[in-house]
């Protein structure tokens, strides 16, 4: 959620924040602050709004250089977004930024209000820096208020905090939240992401849960209960280029146009004479022939890429498959059969419910396989394997290259699974490689059909509602076209099972009802469009993506949109292309805000 840069060093600490906050502003948008020190005084700057509101108000400061600084980007939990809510927080004399949730703040609020603090904001993490402020005696070290603090402190938190009389130092501690450590040549820096880190320090190391950091201009030391021991430092792999939107007028475009190129580059690294293999991954069928059932756990759009591994894991491996929403997992505990594999599918690898449901599957016994574009995530470090999408960084918020790359990951892995088991040999293991390979060509057809889609947008922009439907698989891209259209246009698309909506919700459909239907499978075209006529009967405006299954496409819809391709996968994945398309021209017609939605979130860091 929150995002957390900061730096110690001989180089200038405000480009560097300002710098790494724009990089990680996905992760909020609420408001934005930072804090620096120079030689006598400390500097607070907050506003509400975008990081470029800061970036205004920090140019006045120009003149300053400051060898210490850390700033946030908000996404609100507790207050609305406002200069006050802001971060950083001050309280005597600690200040500090926080990502995360601190679920028993008001009666820690309560009790340090008995002894005479008052509180400028309505956020828990003011009253974290109040807890520190009570815990920091004159003469004792930081180290040992950040240790009283966290005894009392229940939820999840990356802090990074500065205390007066240690003006060229900062201290981090984490439990929950993300946060990395970076070594740069001129300095050290504190993220919560290695995208963030990525442009200053080559190399990294992810502070372990109740660990302190402390940087100063020339060291980095991890306290532990144990005594003070030096990070052991890992290469960081993500590059980051500030690129810009390369012409594009917003980065979701330009994440949707790159799709094409990262068929391949996504999936070239686990194929080898035609055939899938994750020995990258380090993954080999050994560790998984024993695999009796699977269980998929996600959130979001990484969810619905996973419904779609469903199918293709029971289609070609014959293994039955379970997807779990990951805030649900632990709740609603599933029954473990023996031999069961978790396979959790994350853009960030920092998702908190599915970092949770990963730990709670491997307590019981269970393997576990990553399904992540991070490198050093959490879920990569901690999952038994981890496959890597490759797809690159992803700024707009509503992924769309992110889901895509997680379907061709889901989709390789179940021709791995099915030819090892030996339900199809190499010949038609590699056919189907072959295919999903091919795809990238579709895609690119159907990205220069955006007019197409374009005016199909100018169609259903205004609508109240909407009703994606289709059967099968096609119910499961339903479910993501949906949310990217709630997600960036605002419309309450809602996705159902075509032969479900004649049980109850047909009796929402009035005159000029958009009605969506999704059809790539030749098998289910008819029931398919036997239940958009059924809508069409009652008011609704009907529109069909469809592969050409018919004499009399035209006919059958108000708007029929032919897909490209002709085999299942290649109508899957371009009507994958169509449904992103769609959405991003319905936000554009109706002037949202297409890469920062309002109230949205990139990477979703707390429960």
């Amino acid at each position: 959620m929150c995002g957390i840069i900061g730096y110690t060093g001989s180089g200038s600490a405000k480009e560097k924040i300002l710098d790494g906050l724009e990089i990680l502003e996905y992760r909020g948008y609420d408001s934005a602050g930072a804090f620096f020190i120079d030689e006598d005084n400390f500097h607070i700057v907050k506003t509400k709004g975008k990081v470029s509101n800061l970036k205004d108000e920090v140019k006045k400061l120009e003149g300053q250089e400051f060898p210490v600084g850390f700033g946030h980007t908000r996404w609100a939990t507790h207050g609305e977004p406002s200069r006050e809510n802001a971060h950083p927080h001050k309280v005597g004399k600690v200040t500090l930024v926080h990502n995360g949730i601190i679920e028993n703040y008001i009666e820690i609020k309560n009790r340090l209000s008995k002894i005479g603090y008052t509180f400028n904001s309505e956020t828990d993490s003011e009253v974290a820096c109040a807890l520190l402020d009570s815990y920091f005696k004159e003469n004792a070290h930081p180290c040992v208020a950040i240790w009283e603090a966290e005894r009392v402190l229940i939820g999840s938190y990356a802090f990074v905090f500065s205390f007066e009389g240690y003006k060229n130092e900062l201290f981090a501690i984490r439990k929950g939240s993300p946060l990395h450590l970076g070594r740069g040549s001129d300095g050290f820096y504190l993220a919560s992401d290695l995208t963030a880190l990525s442009p200053f320090a080559k190399e990294f190391y992810t502070l372990k849960e109740g660990e302190i950091v402390e940087i100063s201009t020339s060291d980095a030391k991890i306290h532990t209960k144990n005594g003070v021991i030096s990070p052991i430092w890992e290469k960081n792999e993500i590059r980051y280029q500030k690129t810009g939107k390369l012409g594009y007028s917003h980065y979701m475009l330009k994440e949707i146009n790159e799709q094409p190129s990262l068929v391949r580059s996504c999936l070239s690294g686990y194929i080898k004479n035609g055939l899938p293999n994750f020995e990258k991954a380090n993954l080999s069928y050994d560790a998984l022939e024993k695999i009796k059932r699977i269980h998929l756990v996600a959130c979001g759009s990484a969810m619905h890429a996973s419904l779609l591994g469903k199918r293709f894991l029971e289609e070609h491996a014959k293994i039955p498959c379970e997807v779990f929403v990951a805030s649900e997992y632990r709740y609603s505990p599933p029954l473990f059969e023996e031999n069961t594999l978790v396979i959790l599918v994350s853009q960030s690898g920092e998702t908190a419910d599915t970092i949770a449901s990963m730990r709670y599957a491997k307590d019981r016994g269970n393997l576990t396989l990553g399904i992540i574009n991070a490198p050093g995530s959490t879920l990569a470090k901690e999952s038994d394997f981890c496959i890597y999408t490759e797809a690159g960084a992803e700024l707009a918020v509503a992924t769309t290259k992110g889901y895509l790359t997680q379907a061709l990951v889901l989709y390789l892995f179940s021709v791995f699974l099915s030819l090892n088991s030996k339900k199809i040999n190499e010949e038609n293991a590699k056919s189907l490689v072959c295919t999903i390979l091919s795809v990238d060509t579709t895609i690119r057809k159907t990205l220069a059909r955006q007019k197409e889609l374009s005016r199909l947008a100018e169609k259903i922009k205004n609508a109240p509602s909407l009703f994606y439907i289709g059967r099968g698989l096609d119910y499961y891209l339903c479910l993501e076209g949906a949310l990217k259209l709630k997600e960036i246009s605002y419309i309450n698309a809602q996705a159902y099972e075509a032969g479900e909506l004649k049980h109850g919700t047909i009796s929402l459909i009035e005159n000029g009802t958009p009605v969506v239907a999704f059809a790539t499978s030749e098998m289910l075209f008819e029931k398919t469009v036997s239940n958009l006529k059924e809508t069409k009967s009652r008011g609704a405006y009907t529109i069909l993506f469809s592969g050409k299954f018919s004499n009399d496409m035209d006919k059958i819809a108000d708007e029929c949109f032919l897909l490209d391709g002709n085999t299942r996968e290649e109508l899957i994945f371009s009507l994958i292309l169509s449904l992103q398309l769609l959405a991003y021209e319905c936000a554009l017609q109706k002037g949202c805000e297409i890469d920062r939605p309002r109230n949205l979130a990139k990477s979703v860091t707390v429960e």
